[in-house]
């Protein structure tokens, strides 16, 4: 079957995911025609994303969210402004995506969670399938943690992961552990890139840190000058910086880069993150400890660092004190060691979901776990 990608561009993670998907079509025979990738003005495409993905990619404008002037805070208010004041920018891009589409004609358009992707399936409505994956979907599972409710803020995090799901035929809910899957939505492990898989951990003695906003670094280098015996080696995709920055005797900043990242990964006694999904999978790939701080006003993160914690793999924070996590570590903390076991069935549960698509009957529904 032919696939095509939309992939939100907000951070990271979801460009690591669409690799290893690529990876995984090309094991089971299929094609990836193209990727859509939505951009931002405040972070450039990854060096690695155009070296793995091994497709043409599309660039659109997307909607993304605001932060305030430290580069740190989410803004909900000033994001739906922004983005509403855009919509003849989006709408635009919904044409290009549309375009695309036509000239692909893809059997899958696979959505790695780009609000477009599901506002296009609605209008446009395409012949071809539209399936959506994310750590979101878990919403729809009635074992999910919500963070505590901030507001308008769990309303605007529902709201916007249906959107990115309209008319979707199938919902990949990406799990820290394994759940039974549900009439609305499939439980799927991590998609985890084979670069890690090949890795083998040591007890280095630093930790590693990835910032998605690069307002955190001022918050880490105060803490690194006023803890000189705690080494820190942290990732960013500040615009601008260079490739190494080093502060300090002992701190040193890194622009993104995939395999230095994921070496240091393997490496280090222990990771602290804004509390991004595909992260602290990878730590827990490799056993190591995490602490995570969820950027302050997106609710995702909030939501993300509950099921951290209920996963087993670390603690959450409200702010980056290093010492938290050692401390965690001196106590012989043991994290949480199922992630290989569970991601390892990503190749029969893709077998199933294909399977799915191909059969006529309509009322058939994939409700096994993959366990």
């Amino acid at each position: 079957m032919k696939f095509l990608f939309l992939v939100q561009g907000e951070g990271r993670g979801h460009m690591t995911q669409a690799i290893a998907f690529s990876n995984l079509l090309k094991t089971q025979g299929h094609e990836l025609t193209g990727v859509i990738l939505g951009k931002s003005k405040r972070r450039e495409i990854p060096e690695f994303f155009s070296r793995e993905i091994l497709a043409p990619i599309h660039l659109v404008e997307s909607p993304n969210f605001a932060c305030d002037n430290d580069e740190k805070k989410i803004l909900i208010g000033k994001t739906i402004r922004q983005n509403v004041a855009k919509f003849g920018t989006f709408w635009k891009s919904l044409m290009q995506i549309h375009e695309i589409v036509k000239a692909e004609e893809p059997d899958i358009i696979l959505n790695f969670y780009d609000l477009l992707g599901g506002i296009y399936n609605g209008i446009f409505r395409p012949k071809a399938a539209h399936w959506v994956i994310g750590h979101q979907y878990l919403i729809y599972h009635p074992e999910f943690n919500y963070a505590a409710n901030k507001g308008l803020n769990k309303f605007l995090f529902r709201l916007n992961t249906r959107m990115t799901a309209i008319g979707s035929s199938e919902k990949l809910a990406l799990s820290f552990y394994e759940l039974e899957s549900t009439k609305d939505i499939t439980v799927v492990p991590p998609l985890l890139r084979e670069d890690l898989k090949k890795l083998t951990p040591t007890s280095g003695d630093f930790f590693l840190t990835y910032i998605v906003n690069c307002g955190y670094g001022k918050e880490i280098l105060e803490f690194a000058r006023a803890n000189p015996h705690l080494r820190i080696r942290a990732y960013w995709d500040k615009k601008d910086a260079a490739e190494i920055e080093e502060p300090l005797p002992n701190l040193s900043f890194h622009r993104v880069h995939d395999k230095n990242f994921l070496r240091d990964m393997a490496a280090c006694k222990g990771l602290v993150s804004t509390a991004g999904f595909e992260s602290i999978c990878e730590a827990m790939y490799l056993k190591k400890p995490v602490m995570v701080i969820p950027v302050n006003g997106q609710y995702e993160q909030a939501c993300n660092a509950v099921d951290t914690v209920h996963s087993g793999a670390g603690i959450a924070s409200d702010n980056f004190d290093f010492s938290k996590l050692e401390n965690l570590i001196q106590t012989k903390f043991n994290p949480d060691n199922s992630m290989k076991a569970w991601t390892n069935i990503w190749p029969y549960a893709f077998q199933q979901l294909t399977l799915e698509t191909k059969m006529t009957e309509p009322d058939f529904v994939l409700t096994q776990s993959f366990s």
